[in-house]
């Protein structure tokens, strides 16, 4: 990674001789010396980064150490000096004209001196490196490489079936997808992380009576990070006929890939051949060796293990491609193999003493069978006495990295690392400032990554796309977890493997990546750029140590004093990151616009009810998170922004039942337009123009208290939007009709559509938006012919209705809403019949119903809904639920076949009680008020 921090160096030096700042005479000379001279550093660093992250040298590990430092250290110096030059820059009085020559020619002073010492440290830095012959070992590979030490994952080959557990079920669906379909050579691709059985399955199948029996002949192949294709094909070759040596592979040693491909393709011709290719990295393999092995039409099989999704030929690529992802094993059989593993002398029996501590160093492992047998191993080793065991559980992440029983973990784990490029790795390592078993909201993410600098830009797309590819390899690569998603499929939380994120521990903090609790934050030393601060403390700081920091991040603080907050204002003068979600915070102080390098703000959740004037000096400020914040009206100088491309501000107020004030938006004043950057604007009050016509680069906007008299002007504003994806619409009252009618075309990308308020029809413009995913039409007032307007929207897959149906029959017709996942159906009052035809509705999963009193009964055609997963019944009468029940309700038959049906009840606003069909918690309630 110290690769990726040279390169923001010099991006930083190319910055200063690109532009009109003014220097010393002769000061450019040097500014491209010591460029020069990490460009030089910077064309082998790559490699003595990789052997120094893997503590094979020590000298060579102290080299990079330095190169880092001091890079660090030039961009420090260049930033600080612009932010002297702007905040100048904007001083006008006639003091400061008198003394101007002065305040220039100091700071300019200070920057050339900092450059020549700049310049003697890359070249003492260069003459170490070539003293120690750095350069010439590398490219010889040196005598100590990656590839010298046991590789623990032989071991997955010879594990005996009986020491395993949960295998039964993955083995038989890869073993059917053998033997079993096409007579076309088909590809099955076994995929997941390092350590959770990949290899072994594979193997388990390889060698399994039926697949042996069922094949002429087979070969296993490891593939691994580095492989030659000549090799690969002779390895293969070999294999495939050494039970009858065939004459005219004689020689193959001595032929070229040209030759062993044709030869291959002959001996297999007329077979059934099956072929595992383990271990695969590289997104290109299959397109290396897909005409090696020949579709003969005899039924013809290959598997590909990967940690990398996008390896595996893809399955919508055509059907002969099926990817199987390897999942963890449930909490029951892996505390079965851990016991199986632990207490063999007990028959796998844990004793009563030991289940919580078992049950919670199995949890650390979060069913990785990899890490459950190999701390197996080493406390099957120790007493059996909680004291040990506590001491593992307390002290694993150490445990990890300094035991060598241990290290097969962090050695397979590891390669995943390695493996990743250098624009991914500040992005992962950035990960690791959040806690444990932490779900990471993938947008927070992805704008903390850019004010951090880790995107790199590229014409025509924009920074959140780049960062969203970044975070999606990072995916396929399965070192990061998706966490939750949304209805479209895109991941909504992401989080790392606790045992990714211990082993990387110390990774992260070599690379200034530092999570501390605030008991520990004033005793930190050295360069920390990249902090998360954690509550827990028993001494709380009362200001920050002068630290070099770019981002701070604070987490679940119970207890953050003032002097502390301001001091961040008045320290950290380089910080570009500055996250407060859910602290406990009242206050930003006015220092707040002496942060010039500031991109990110989130007072999420946080009591600040005031945004200080000074706010209008972040003129690099890219987002503004205000969300269930207190702050309701923002100072006009947040039009002076540029940069500003995520403002986001409202609270929800769920005290009352759900109308359309219930979103409060955020009072902005003077024009808007001058936000030019701006991509999302969610919620903020209309008052007059505002200039939202000049808007144009927004994907997400959400408008509250909108008047009927705004209605034209802001469907004006809506045409210039192209880039528009999502659209939320409050009317100020719930009498104040949205005649959204005058926007003439549908907006070609929108595909969520918020509509609060009464509507005099559905527009026309709706039934035309084939991108539409989401639909919310609440206090809609429509009726059934509104609904069939919508049916034929060909993407739409979540449709929620709040009192926005004035119908008393509802009909869902055969073949409509073909992709509709989730269907809300909510306080419907007139609503006394609900049809759904067979053939209707095919995919839906949620539904939810209610209230609706006047409701006759429990709809039969539910019956029909066979992917149903949960239905939701709400505020219903007790003896409409009563007839549901499975002993005695005649209506159990229509909901049986749903995996969970549930029956909500109000008890406050927006606060309701869930009981599951089924439960005696239910029967209760439902008979207390009858008796």
């Amino acid at each position: 990674m110290t690769d990726a921090v040279v390169s923001k160096a010099i991006e930083k030096l190319d910055l200063l001789l690109t532009s009109e700042v003014k220097l010393l005479v002769g000061v450019h000379k040097e500014i491209a010396d010591v460029k020069d001279e990490l460009e030089s550093i910077k064309s082998f660093l790559r490699d003595a980064d990789a052997r120094a992250d893997q503590g094979v040298d020590s000298n060579l590990n102290a080299w990079v150490k330095q190169v880092r430092k001091l890079s660090y250290s030039i961009e420090d110096v260049i930033d600080d000096y612009t932010q002297h030059l702007a905040r100048n820059r904007d001083r006008h009085n006639l003091l400061h004209k008198i003394t101007r020559l002065a305040m220039k020619l100091k700071p300019r002073h200070q920057i050339a001196s900092r450059i020549q010492e700049f310049k003697k440290s890359v070249r003492v830095i260069r003459e170490r490196c070539d003293r120690y012959n750095f350069s010439s070992s590398l490219e010889q590979g040196g005598n100590e490489g990656p590839n010298t030490w046991n590789d623990p994952r032989l071991a997955s080959l010879f594990i005996e079936e009986a020491e395993l557990v949960g295998i039964e079920a993955p083995k038989s669906k890869v073993v059917n997808l053998l033997l079993e379909g096409t007579s076309k050579r088909a590809v099955i691709s076994v995929v997941g992380m390092g350590g959770l059985g990949k290899t072994t399955l594979a193997k388990k199948v390889y060698d399994s009576e039926r697949a042996s029996s069922h094949f002429d002949c087979k070969a296993w192949i490891t593939v691994s990070q580095s492989y030659k294709k000549e090799e690969l094909l002779r390895t293969m070759i070999k294999q495939l006929q050494r039970e009858k040596p065939q004459p005219a592979f004689d020689g193959i040693e001595n032929m070229e890939e040209s030759q062993l491909i044709t030869k291959l393709r002959e001996y297999l011709s007329e077979k059934r051949y099956i072929v595992v290719l383990d271990d695969v990295w590289s997104i290109d393999f299959w397109g290396y060796i897909r005409n090696d092995c020949p579709d003969n039409d005899k039924g013809s099989r290959i598997i590909i293990t990967t940690r990398r999704v996008d390896v595996a030929p893809s399955s919508k690529e055509s059907s002969i491609y099926h990817v199987h992802e390897l999942q963890p094993l449930p909490r029951d059989q892996a505390f079965e193999l851990f016991c199986k593993k632990v207490f063999q002398l007990n028959e796998g029996n844990c004793p009563l003493e030991l289940q919580e501590l078992s049950e919670a160093i199995v949890q650390k492992c979060e069913g990785l069978p990899l890490a459950i047998v190999t701390i197996g191993s080493l406390l099957a080793t120790k007493d059996k006495s909680t004291s040990e065991w506590q001491r593992l559980c307390n002290g694993l992440g150490s445990a990890l990295a300094s035991d060598q029983r241990l290290s097969s973990i962090a050695k397979i784990l590891s390669l995943s690392y390695h493996d990743l490029p250098y624009h991914l790795k500040s992005c992962f390592l950035h990960l690791s400032l959040f806690p444990e078993n932490y779900a990471i909201n993938c947008r927070r993410l992805i704008r903390l990554w850019i004010a951090e600098g880790f995107i790199k830009e590229r014409q025509g797309v924009t920074l959140e796309d780049i960062a969203e590819e970044y975070l999606i390899e990072l995916f396929h690569r399965s070192l990061v977890q998706v966490a939750s998603v949304s209805i479209d499929g895109r991941a909504k939380e992401c989080k790392v493997h606790d045992l990714v994120r211990e082993v990387f521990l110390s990774v992260s903090k070599e690379l200034s990546f530092h999570q501390v609790s605030l008991e520990t934050y004033e005793s930190m030393n050295g360069r920390i750029r990249h902090l998360s601060i954690y509550g827990g403390a028993t001494h709380i700081p009362e200001s920050s140590s002068n630290f070099q920091t770019h981002s701070i991040i604070v987490l679940g603080v119970h207890e953050l004093p003032k002097s502390l907050v301001s001091s961040f204002f008045t320290n950290l003068k380089l910080l570009r990151a500055l996250d407060f979600e859910g602290a406990p915070l009242d206050h930003i102080p006015k220092e707040l616009g002496t942060l010039w390098h500031l991109r990110y703000l989130s007072l999420r959740r946080t009591k600040v009810k005031m945004i200080p004037t000074t706010i209008g000096k972040l003129c690099n400020l890219e987002t503004l998170d205000l969300r269930d914040s207190l702050a309701y009206d923002l100072p006009a100088e947040i039009n002076r922004l540029p940069e500003l491309r995520h403002l986001q501000a409202y609270s929800v107020n769920f005290d009352d039942d759900f109308d359309v004030n219930t979103y409060r938006g955020l009072k902005m004043h003077g024009n808007i337009g001058c936000l030019k950057a701006l991509q999302k604007l969610e919620y903020i009050e209309v008052d007059d123009d505002m200039g939202l016509r000049c808007l144009t680069q927004l994907r997400s906007l959400g408008i509250t208290k909108l008047k009927r008299e705004k209605v034209i002007a802001l469907c004006s504003a809506l045409e210039k939007m192209t880039c528009l994806r999502s659209l939320s619409v409050f009317s100020i009252h719930g009498d104040e009709f949205l005649d959204l009618e005058s926007i003439s075309n549908p907006l070609p990308l929108l595909q969520r559509l918020y509509l609060h308020g009464p509507l005099m029809e559905l527009p026309n413009w709706i039934v035309k938006q084939t991108s539409l995913v989401k639909l919310d039409l609440f206090c809609s007032r429509l009726g059934e012919g509104a609904m069939q307007d919508l049916e034929a929207l060909p993407n739409l897959q979540r449709l929620r209705i709040y009192k926005g149906y004035n119908g008393e029959q509802l009909h869902f017709r055969r073949d409509c809403f073909q992709k509709l996942k989730v269907l809300h159906l909510r306080s419907l009052t007139p609503l006394n019949v609900l049809i759904i035809d067979q053939g209707s509705l095919p995919l839906l999963e949620e539904l939810i119903i209610g209230p609706c009193p006047n409701l006759k009964e429990v709809p039969s055609d539910i019956q029909f809904l066979r992917n149903l997963k949960k239905l939701d019944f709400e505020d219903i009468k007790r003896e409409f639920a009563i007839e549901m029940l499975p002993d005695e309700g005649p209506d159990y038959w229509k909901v049986k076949h749903i995996p969970t049906v549930l029956f909500s009840y109000k008890i406050t606003g927006l606060n309701f009680k869930y009981y599951k069909l089924g439960d005696s918690d239910l029967v209760k309630h439902l008979h207390k008020d009858l008796e």
